[in-house]
């Protein structure tokens, strides 16, 4: 019987390692000093808290204002909103999930940022002048950002967790997406109540879109 030494050169791979060989914490928070998830978790943190300062200041920029500018009821506006920010979901989730599977999920990420920035500058001079046509209209645009960015999050978590690590990972983006939407809705409504809130809102959303 021939025997066949193995070569030591070839390793097997365990898929059980993160590929980085980063050591794997002890708990999920620990998640969030590895440098395997920590970016990733704050750009989704920060992407949410930005669409919910954005929302919620429009919505109670309308609910003040709305009428003035305009001069339709404010309840159909702040239910047109709504749903520009849903539309995008319904219209553009699955043609996004399939772009996930087919382009590189690292570079699809880098993208829609350089997406999001683009829109909140666009979003701050609206602020600035209080032109309600185009905040509505970047509502939706933003709301198309939102649903291109959802199946590359989850999608690319796996790519960069060992598999035990992968049930903590995926609550702490669920923790943080709901943290970031509580703080985003506290903000926005706080800043854009404050003497020239408009600009307020305008610098933050800029501002956190860049850092993001």
């Amino acid at each position: 019987m021939c025997r066949q030494d193995l070569n030591p050169d070839e390793a097997i791979p365990m898929t059980s390692t993160p590929k980085n060989k980063e050591p794997i914490p002890q708990s999920q928070f620990g998640l969030l000093r590895i440098r395997r998830f920590a970016p990733f978790f704050w750009t989704q943190f920060f992407g949410a808290f930005n669409d919910n300062v954005f929302k919620n200041a429009l919505i109670i920029l309308i609910a003040y204002q709305g009428s003035r500018m305009l001069e339709i009821d404010t309840n159909i506006l702040i239910n047109l909103s709504a749903g520009l920010f849903i539309l995008p979901f319904f219209l553009f989730s699955a043609t996004a999930g399939q772009f996930s599977d087919k382009y590189e999920k690292a570079m699809m990420i880098r993208r829609i940022k350089l997406m999001e920035i683009v829109i909140m500058v666009f979003a701050a001079a609206a602020f600035y002048f209080e032109n309600m046509i185009a905040l509505m209209l970047l509502l939706f645009f933003m709301g198309a950002q939102s649903a291109f960015f959802g199946p590359v999050k989850y999608s690319i978590i796996p790519q960069h967790l060992a598999p035990e690590e992968l049930v903590g990972g995926n609550a702490m983006v669920g923790m943080g997406t709901f943290v970031s939407i509580l703080l985003g809705t506290i903000t926005g409504g706080v800043l854009v109540q404050l003497e020239n809130g408009t600009i307020w809102i305008g610098l933050t959303v800029c501002v956190v879109a860049i850092a993001g």
